[in-house]
């Protein structure tokens, strides 16, 4: 239980931190920042968090002009299929 506490802080201030330079178009800072989210929703195995924060991930990778890129994290958002990430 110790362990979740520390995932969710990380993951509020990640979030904030790539939503603020998403929101600036600062979008190298915006993917690191959300990579961090994803990977902390991973560990959570939480697949609604996986989608949106790989969505996001899409998103921002689409404003760089990275279509190849966006493509496949919007293939991740799609964790239906039961994979996520590794």
């Amino acid at each position: 239980m110790n362990r979740l506490a520390p995932d969710i802080v990380t993951l509020r201030v990640a979030h904030c931190r790539a939503e603020h330079a998403a929101n600036g178009e600062q979008y190298h800072l915006a993917v690191m920042h959300y990579r961090t989210c994803l990977e902390a929703a991973e560990r959570r195995e939480d697949c609604q968090a996986v989608r949106f924060f790989a969505l996001r991930l899409a998103h921002c990778y689409d404003s760089m002009g990275l279509t190849h890129k966006a493509q496949e994290f919007r293939a991740l958002g799609d964790c239906d299929s039961g994979s996520l990430i590794s």
